[in-house]
């Protein structure tokens, strides 16, 4: 019998980075472990500093990243008793759009002591919105360009992704921006890390900086006339050698060897997102089905043989999931955070108290309360805006909505509401998906929310009208990235020649379908029906007092 050969993925989030140790033959996960980021996400001060930031920033420690490394890797091997040299491969995956302004070496700029205090010297998180400004100036110039990459983006560039975050910034500090000799993706500075080889990703250049397999980067006259000092941008902060998911970026440095305890020159896979990971994880790697990694936001992943243009995506490449195939992203900003948000600022007292008697969490005690209630019981419909709208709006400047309210409303009605929202939120992605020649039929669902809300997972199932498979792995982005490693390692080294081929051995499904029940989708027609009227009134019309507000309070705190 050959020997049991192992694949490591790393899966880092934005609270913490997670650890997987995997056995190539089955998937089966020898070990886990989990590292705490010392700073997680830095919203209010700079650490050790009283520099305060602005509204919408969201920064990162990159020195965090290095310590899941040092920390978790080793972790895992020993719990597992596993010979370093069985082990042939490691892939990672990443939050995104992340990105890290660096030197030429790598080494983040934040990591220097005269640019620690300067938050612009940080990684700016995904979730960083403050580069609105410079999203819309681009976006509006790409219209008067008539760009017609626009259109693999649903007609509109996000705040969160890469050329408004470094836009933003050349405009608030271009000595940052002029220390700065690359700027990148959190996804391909890992991979640097331990590689010792800088290198980027097809996955992170197209959906997030504008890059195509046909075309490349947008051309120098594009981001001239974004700014003159953005010109030669690509050329001389970024790099255009791209590899593809599946590849192999390089072997483990020495150095890297010795943070992790792993053998130096096994394979490291090209840095790869969290979202577009773990669609191999949940064995979606053909047209039809839909992926949906459910978290604090909601990625929608699909796959399609044909190109088509999608109003209000988050993007489409060619192989930039699975290679042979365009895949498309959608997303909602505001899942799990929103749940997260009202519980921890919206439930009265007593509410606690019974949590405590019944050893329960506050969530277990809604979703109790929230599951005796038949659709449409509680009289209220909210739009899921609470962090801005990712699809089909594209707009991170709209916030939040709850209509119905009167003074018998309980905590319990918010909270199904909220998630009744989010639900409502997909279907107008997957009728937008389904509208523009993408079929979307059944869903298979993975990340924190569908181990620990059964409601919510009926819910979508009721809402959505389609039956709902939940992934086996727990950990399905930390599994994917191990499944792009044994890749990226190769048959020969005991991993697998394709992507698919490691999919169809490495990831399952539970035998637990949410399936619709017909009554309860009859009631979620009508409601629905509502939530699209809201949806347009304060989305797609002239109806401003969203932003406006915005403005006032912005206003009102300086």
């Amino acid at each position: 019998m050959d020997k049991r050969k192992y694949a490591i993925g790393v899966d880092f989030g934005t609270e913490s980075g997670r650890v997987v140790l995997i056995d190539v033959s089955d998937g089966a996960v020898i070990s886990s472990a989990v590292h705490t980021y010392a700073n997680g996400v830095i919203d209010d001060v700079v650490p050790e500093t009283d520099v305060h930031l602005e509204p919408d920033w969201a920064l990162q420690d990159p020195n965090d990243y290095l310590e899941v490394l040092k920390q978790a890797i080793p972790a895992v091997l020993k719990e597992s008793g596993v010979d370093p040299e069985d082990v042939i491969g490691i892939g990672t995956d990443f939050t995104a759009c992340t990105v890290v302004a660096t030197k030429a070496d790598g080494t983040p700029l934040c990591f220097l002591p005269q640019w620690r205090e300067h938050p612009h010297a940080w990684v700016k998180l995904w979730k960083h919105h403050a580069a609105q400004p410079e999203a819309n100036r681009l976006n509006g110039i790409a219209r008067e360009m008539d760009r017609p990459w626009l259109d693999r983006y649903g007609g509109k560039i996000s705040s969160e992704w890469f050329f408004p975050k470094v836009w933003h910034t050349l405009d608030e500090a271009p000595e940052i921006y002029e220390a700065a000799d690359r700027f990148i993706e959190a996804a391909d500075w890992i991979v640097w890390q331990l590689t010792g080889k800088e290198t980027r990703s097809n996955c992170t250049a197209g959906y997030k900086a504008i890059w195509s397999k046909k075309d490349g980067f947008p051309s120098r006259a594009f981001l001239k006339a974004l700014d003159p000092r953005l010109e030669n941008v690509v050329d001389e902060k970024m790099s255009r050698d791209v590899q593809f998911l599946g590849e192999r970026a390089g072997g483990l440095s020495e150095t890297a060897a010795r943070w992790t305890g792993l053998k130096p020159g096994i394979a490291v896979a090209v840095g790869n997102v969290d979202a577009h990971v773990s669609v191999p994880a949940v064995t979606v790697t053909e047209p039809g089905r839909m992926a949906i990694i459910m978290g604090t936001s909601n990625c929608h992943m699909v796959l399609s043989r044909q190109e088509h243009t999608v109003p209000g995506m988050c993007g489409y490449v060619d192989g930039g999931i699975i290679p042979g195939y365009f895949g498309y992203e959608a997303g909602q900003s505001c899942v799990g955070d929103n749940f997260a948000w009202f519980v921890e600022t919206c439930v009265p007292a007593d509410y606690d108290r019974e949590a405590v008697d019944q050893g329960l969490t506050r969530h277990e005690v809604l979703e109790a309360k929230a599951s005796q209630q038949s659709p449409g019981e509680h009289g209220l419909i909210a739009l899921d805006w609470w962090n801005g709208n990712r699809s089909v709006l594209v707009d991170v400047d709209l916030t939040g909505l709850l209509v119905g309210a009167t003074l018998a409303t309980r905590p319990e009605d918010i909270y199904r509401a909220l998630i009744e929202a989010t639900a409502y939120g997909t279907r107008l992605i997957i009728e937008t998906f389904e509208d523009s020649g993408i079929a979307v039929g059944e869903i298979v669902a993975t990340g924190g929310l569908p181990d620990r809300n059964k409601l919510l997972m009926q819910i979508y199932a009721d809402v959505t009208g389609r039956e709902i498979d939940i992934a086996a792995a727990t950990q399905t982005p930390a599994l994917g990235s191990a499944m792009f490693g044994a890749v990226a390692a190769g048959e020969e080294a005991g991993g697998y020649e394709t992507i698919a081929a490691a999919s169809a051995a490495m990831a399952n499904l539970r035998n637990e379908p949410y399936r619709p029940i017909p009554e309860h989708t009859e009631v979620y027609n009508q409601l629905y029906a509502e939530y699209l009227l809201l949806h347009d009134c304060f989305g797609r019309s002239a109806n401003g007092v969203m932003k406006r507000l915005k403005r006032i309070r912005a206003q009102a705190r300086e």
